[in-house]
């Protein structure tokens, strides 16, 4: 008997790595393919498609997760790894600005809440006073229907599928810089993106 409480009082409070394996178990068994790096628990990427009904309907982003060594006392950082346009996500480095992962996080939430409840939230409710993009949250605020456009031109642009990368696809890594590069020149792709929309029937 008295193993068996041991045993249960020890159930209650599982150490943070157990709980981080087990939340990791409960992820990969759901929809959500997650990718894990070299079977390290505590950085992983996870596939994540926009909201239905909302204007990331149809994107596709890949969400670069890291877990605390204090998981789940402490919450796990969250960004995405392909460009998304929203006031609460910073646009270089994808970093989500989100209190419920951050303020509010409690042990009681686990991962599969972060794809199910709190990034959809997120996406369906932008919080334009508390912006990470200052120029989102203030196009938002000023001109609803360019906001809406811009939204969408990013998805289109940078969330589909082939967009987050199978990384077998990437031969070397002189590509990426490659690319990096061209994002950073702003001003020629927006130039070919223009050539290509006039080009559609």
């Amino acid at each position: 008997k008295e193993e068996e409480r041991g045993e249960s009082s020890h159930r209650g409070m599982a150490s943070p790595s157990k709980r981080r394996e087990m939340d990791m178990m409960k992820l990969m068994m759901s929809d959500y393919k997650v990718d894990t790096i070299n079977d390290d628990l505590q950085m992983f990427y996870v596939t994540f498609h926009g909201p239905t009904d909302s204007l990331y309907e149809g994107g596709v982003w890949k969400i670069k997760v890291e877990l605390p060594e204090a998981y789940p006392y402490k919450s796990p950082s969250v960004g995405f790894v392909n460009k998304i346009y929203h006031p609460n996500v910073d646009e270089s480095s994808g970093a989500v600005c989100l209190d419920v992962i951050n303020q509010t996080w409690s042990p009681m939430f686990d991962l599969i809440n972060v794809f199910e409840s709190f990034l959809p939230q997120l996406l369906l409710y932008p919080n334009p006073s508390d912006p990470f993009n200052g120029e989102a949250a203030s196009l938002l605020m000023r001109d609803r229907a360019a906001y809406e456009k811009k939204v969408k031109e990013y998805c289109k642009a940078y969330a589909k599928p082939e967009d987050i990368g199978a990384p077998e696809e990437i031969s070397s890594d002189d590509d990426d810089d490659e690319d990096d590069s061209m994002s950073e020149r702003g001003s020629d792709s927006d130039d070919n993106d223009e050539i290509a929309g006039k080009a559609d029937p």
